[in-house]
């Protein structure tokens, strides 16, 4: 990363053609401003996307970008990773896209620790193909495929990361750019797989939200009326998974904030003969000999 200051204008790039007041607006701002901050250069980013509205983020962000197939962004954002660790790669994605058909990879890349950040824009309905019940939506949650209210109780990506060993976790609000460029600038400087849930509001498929006494507000509001800020918490430590935990469990995963960090080794830490130089500057040709005594051993 470089010292040099540069604008957040510089990670611009083709303007989004999502829904107006669309969450994800908040999310490629906060991620442009964190870029900014940390003197990165396009040159230095790669943005591996799923599939969804969330997917289209690294279309609109000028930098190097790989769209993958529904739910394989993680799989491929460790191996660019690996392949050329002087790369900033970002995986991003929608609650659909991480915690649906990709839940498999999530976990696996939790526990495996490569040193990528994983942005989700959480909107709690899949949102591109018009609304149905997603992952996360709530338990009773009405749309298009579950007209009489789901009858599933949704995934908790928080909880998952924290027990499979998560060694950053965060959750942020795309309506609070400002902490959520905070928390991204602390996710990708992060050394590790640094997780960053944010509640990404859908105003098209999901523009409000029941309140306690039954009425309806904008989805804005509601986060913002709902979501505990732990950086208020003054006795809240986030290097205690326990008590981590118990913020998810007391708050039913409404919270903002750093939720847990911890210092341990990436996964290349543990890779024996592993240089940390890209892949592109080892290729070493075999001569005649080399590739014999190669071929001999399938003979």
């Amino acid at each position: 990363m470089s010292a040099t200051l540069v604008s957040p204008k510089v990670f611009t790039s083709e303007f989004p053609t999502w829904c107006p007041s669309c969450g994800d607006f908040g999310v490629l701002r906060a991620l442009q401003n964190a870029a900014a901050q940390l003197g990165l250069q396009p040159h230095d980013m790669v943005i591996v996307s799923g599939i969804g509205c969330s997917g289209k983020i690294n279309s609109y962000f000028n930098c190097y970008g790989l769209h993958t197939l529904h739910g394989r962004a993680l799989p491929v954002a460790q191996g660019v990773k690996l392949a050329n660790p002087q790369l900033t790669v970002i995986a991003s994605g929608g609650d659909g896209d991480g915690y649906g058909i990709g839940a498999g990879h999530f976990m696996h890349a939790v526990r495996r620790n490569v040193d990528v950040t994983y942005i989700v824009m959480d909107n709690q309905v899949y949102g591109l193909t018009k609304g149905q019940t997603s992952p996360t939506s709530p338990h009773g949650y009405s749309s298009t495929t579950t007209p009489g209210g789901s009858a599933e109780y949704p995934v908790r990506p928080l909880r998952v990361a924290l027990a499979n060993g998560v060694t950053w976790l965060a959750q942020g609000f795309s309506g609070d750019i400002k902490q959520l460029t905070a928390l991204m600038v602390k996710a990708i400087t992060h050394r590790g797989f640094s997780v960053l849930n944010v509640m990404s509001p859908c105003v098209t498929y999901r523009p409000s939200i029941a309140d306690e006494n039954g009425e309806k507000i904008g989805v804005f509001e509601w986060f913002r009326k709902h979501l505990v800020n732990l950086e208020a918490e003054r006795d809240y430590r986030p290097t205690d998974r326990a008590a981590a935990f118990a913020q998810l469990m007391e708050h039913d995963d409404l919270v903002a904030g750093l939720i847990y960090e911890e210092d341990r080794p990436a996964y290349d830490g543990y890779l024996s003969g592993y240089t940390g130089r890209p892949m592109a500057e080892l290729a070493l040709p075999l001569d005649a000999g080399h590739l014999d005594q190669i071929a001999a051993q399938f003979r």
